[in-house]
């Protein structure tokens, strides 16, 4: 039988919930699929991005237990935007709160973007909760990464990247993260709304190969707008709160799990260097590259890739365990 590579019919959750994780998060969460499945969670982009309903759609709902939630901070879970309490050992705690909440003992870990970065340091901390990975468009959020997102994707976008840029005084314009995180965290809402969707539009337009008016109005939303800006300059500022390189450094403690990444070639925003590097670090691990591709997932051959990816998985994790 030929592989499928396109995405399964919408599915609506059988279960959701919100999961109290301390005095101030509430975490937005649900499950689709088969019940008695082979676990998946899936992790969003940003950070900040939040979940939709379409991302359930790249897993068989008849053979996994398709897991999504809302980061501390994004999308339905509250408060949105909250940064007090909002590092990536958070995040990595709220997983496992979520997991032994659901009675998952381990699963596969699928995540693009940030939702790599947070793939790696969740397994990293844990693998003994993974079956495995799927990631794309990877991002190791090491220091040059980050410059490159605030001054070096201007060499494919410049019209955007100056949009973004100009919208700082000039005399602000020589620390654009610190400027802009200034802004995004001022109380008021005339002042880090405006900068919030300057922010994530600047992504938008940076995310795809073919400019694509759906992907930008998503970044436009205001919802979107103000999680992305706002978390992604909080983790950018603290380096996501991991030493340099930590990521790849510690890559030998799921290294024996299997891994597959799909990659645009012409990722802009998390250039195809990083999910190579990382690649070379992993034995036995896959890395497609698509040609005809930047960095969203709904790209068509990215969209495909990962749907294949997440088939092929069914028996890798087989032969793994």
């Amino acid at each position: 039988m030929t592989a499928r590579t396109e995405l399964y019919p919408a599915i609506e959750p059988h279960r959701h919930g919100m999961l109290p994780l301390d005095a101030r998060h509430t975490m937005y969460w649900e499950e689709s699929g088969n019940p008695d499945g082979v676990p998946v969670l899936f992790l969003h982009g940003g950070p900040g991005a939040g979940a939709g309903a379409k991302h359930r759609q790249f897993f068989d709902p008849a053979y996994y237990r398709i897991v999504i939630f809302d980061q501390r901070g994004a999308g339905r879970s509250t408060p949105l935007g909250e940064l007090q309490d909002n590092t990536t050992q958070h995040l990595i705690a709220d997983i496992e709160q979520l997991r032994t909440t659901l009675g998952v003992e381990r699963w596969l870990v699928f995540g693009g973007s940030w939702g790599s970065t947070l793939a790696l340091a969740y397994g990293e901390a844990h693998p003994e909760r993974c079956l495995g990975f799927v990631l794309r468009g990877v991002f190791l959020c090491r220091p040059w990464e980050i410059d490159w997102f605030m001054r070096g994707m201007r060499q494919f976008f410049p019209e955007a990247w100056d949009r973004f840029a100009s919208y700082l005084p000039n005399d602000e314009r020589g620390d654009l993260l610190g400027n802009y995180h200034r802004r995004l965290n001022d109380p008021a809402h005339s002042v880090h709304m405006p900068a919030a969707r300057i922010w994530s539009v600047y992504e938008g337009e940076c995310a795809t190969l073919f400019p694509d008016p759906a992907v930008q109005a998503n970044y436009g939303s205001d919802t979107v707008a103000l999680g992305v800006g706002r978390i992604e300059a909080h983790y950018f500022v603290n380096r996501i709160f991991l030493p340099e390189n930590d990521l790849l450094a510690q890559v030998g403690r799921i290294q024996h799990l299997p891994m597959i990444t799909v990659q645009g070639r012409y990722d802009v925003l998390c250039p195809p260097v990083s999910a190579w590097e990382l690649h070379q670090a992993w034995p036995g691990s896959e890395l497609t590259i698509v040609q005809d591709a930047g960095h969203s997932a709904w790209e068509p051959g990215i969209t495909r890739g990962l749907v294949t990816a997440c088939e092929a998985m069914k028996t890798r994790m087989a032969t793994s365990v």
